[in-house]
């Protein structure tokens, strides 16, 4: 088997449509919304739309716990023991499993909120962020970045569901919940571990890190504002291994992420004008 896939070498079926991340993100149509009085946009019941937004959010939560274990397996695969060593591998195994079980949920979530396998788009960035050829990066990009996003988006959803009075969606997310802690405590160490007498390589890798989270914020998705759908989850991460300095740091690439999009739709809505 061929190690070192790229994004564009995942098996899919015909019911999945590939999409760039840059679309969901500049999409022109942003700028309408943005100028529309519709109070805070924290997943609430009272939100317009509410039932669109929240059936293409988990659809997005499905395909990305494909992605992660897809990133995870090919962890286990890509590099000898001298590159990775077995106890991380092992790690990397545990996560697989893990993963397999969120795919499992988020297929039975879907169809309980009305969702079918391919309604929305699939963006490949995640994968993307598992494909780098140094494990540290790997670590930093996936279980520290995105896994720390799946933290994010998972209290959020644990507390839309809680709003709902749905008790299944409830339950499934406060699940999953605690594998990320895990899945980020797990990066967290070895990027520590790895990079012990490396701090170099540390530097690169958690740059590498705040890349992929400011990314991942996708201009205003997510932060710690009542403008942010999906919420930062202090308590969470520090249990995960982050310091409260990066959890400051994060917040603030959020912000910046939500300040960027907005010159960019803005800049491509005049020159559509």
């Amino acid at each position: 088997m061929k190690r070192h896939l790229n994004e564009n070498e995942l098996a899919r079926d015909e019911r999945f449509r590939r999409n760039r991340i840059e679309d969901q993100i500049f999409d022109p149509r942003n700028v309408a919304l943005a100028t529309r009085d519709l109070g805070p946009a924290q997943m609430s019941v009272d939100r317009p739309a509410v039932s669109e937004r929240s059936r293409s959010l988990m659809h997005g939560i499905f395909v990305g716990e494909i992605q992660a274990l897809e990133g995870a397996g090919r962890t286990c695969f890509d590099f000898d023991d001298t590159e990775a060593p077995f106890a991380l591998k092992l790690d990397m195994a545990r996560q697989c499993w893990d993963e397999s079980r969120h795919v499992e949920i988020s297929c039975k979530l879907s169809d309980h909120m009305g969702t079918d396998i391919g309604e929305y788009g699939e963006s490949a960035f995640l994968f993307a962020a598992a494909c780098n050829p140094d494990p540290v990066m790997r670590l930093c990009g996936v279980n520290r970045a995105l896994e720390g996003l799946a933290i994010d988006v998972f209290s959020s959803m644990k507390a839309f569901g809680e709003s709902t009075e749905d008790p299944i969606l409830t339950f499934c997310e406060d699940w999953m919940l605690a594998d990320e802690v895990t899945h980020v405590k797990m990066g967290s160490d070895w990027l520590r571990r790895l990079t012990e007498t490396d701090l170099d390589r540390r530097e690169r890798a958690l740059e590498f890190q705040r890349t992929v989270d400011k990314v991942f914020s996708l201009g205003g998705f997510r932060g710690e504002s009542e403008e942010n759908p999906i919420q930062i989850t202090r308590k969470f991460r520090e249990l995960a291994g982050f310091s409260q300095e990066e959890c400051d740091e994060l917040a603030e690439l959020a912000q910046q992420a939500m300040e960027d999009a907005r010159t960019m739709v803005a800049a491509a809505a005049a020159a559509q004008s």
